[in-house]
């Protein structure tokens, strides 16, 4: 089974391209979904209230909007979360790999698989890219927040061209290239 890892920065549309191979049959491993689940085990909870305190929940759960604000404009913080939260995700995502060894290659879709170091896990890597401003606009719509707060965000990512260098295969999601056709290729690919 070859280990897959799918990657980009925010707004750059991985999720979509992640879903296109799921509609190929092909199991993927959604990093960033699982890692939100993590925020409800109450040792998370409690690592959490320790640290931050009761600012960041309300009526008992994780107040992700108000974690996001707190750690995505502090370095430290951000890597006491990451702390928490990276290793339970490594640990669920082998168990994953174990239960589909028999399939030629999964994928698993992570914005900061090149920052967390999951890269060396994975035999390749597709990264999605796409530009600044289209990548902006996409999440300014979907989570309904500023460009500054875009850009806060993007600021804890490497650059696309660090990733470029380092991506076995890069999808291009311009709004002017098709993603189908470029997923296709990589999938017949990977297929061998």
């Amino acid at each position: 089974m070859i280990k897959v890892g799918l990657t980009g920065n925010i707004g750059t549309g991985k999720s979509t391209v992640a879903r296109i191979f799921e509609a190929l049959g092909v199991p993927v491993y959604h990093a960033d979904h699982e890692a939100k689940k993590m925020l409800e085990r109450e040792s998370v909870k409690k690592d959490l209230l320790n640290k931050f305190g009761l600012d960041i929940f309300d009526q008992g759960k994780v107040d992700r909007k108000k974690l996001a604000d707190l750690v995505f404009n502090d370095s430290e913080k951000l890597n006491f979360l990451n702390s928490i939260i990276h290793p339970l995700v490594k640990q669920d995502l082998e168990g994953f790999f174990n239960q589909m060894q028999h399939l030629p290659y999964v994928i698993q879709e992570a914005a900061i698989l090149f920052e967390s170091g999951f890269n060396k896990d994975f035999d390749n890597i597709i990264l999605v890219i796409s530009s600044d401003e289209t990548a902006n606009k996409r999440v300014m719509v979907r989570d309904g927040i500023r460009k500054m707060e875009v850009e806060q965000r993007r600021s804890n990512q490497w650059g696309q061209a660090k990733k470029i260098g380092l991506a076995d295969f890069i999808i291009e999601n311009n709004e002017e290239e098709l993603l189908i056709p470029q997923v296709l290729k990589i999938h017949q690919t990977l297929m061998g």
